[in-house]
């Protein structure tokens, strides 16, 4: 009966022993696992900053390349406009 008697105690304990023993390990690594998840959020807080800033860059290079078009009119008209200011001070030049 001693036989059983301790056999029975160690089954009714076992179930506890395991959950004290799952408790020591979350109590032990909870603390990491939250400041990793800290981290993680400080992170992705960082990243998500600068993935805004190259597409906003990228969109900024976009438009400036779409520009050259606007460029090249004024381009053209600035020349024109300085013919046409040397053509007036040739013709001031001959009165």
């Amino acid at each position: 009966t001693d036989k059983f008697t301790e056999s029975m105690y160690v089954l009714a304990n076992e179930p506890s022993v395991a959950l004290y023993r799952l408790q020591e390990h979350v109590r032990r690594s909870l603390p990491e696992l939250a400041q990793h998840k800290s981290d993680m959020q400080s992170w992705e807080e960082q990243s998500q900053g600068a993935i805004y800033t190259v597409e906003y860059a990228c969109s900024a290079i976009k438009s400036m390349t779409d520009s050259s078009v606007y460029f090249k009119s004024i381009d053209s008209l600035l020349k024109h406009a300085i013919a046409m200011k040397d053509q007036l001070n040739a013709a001031q030049g001959r009165r």
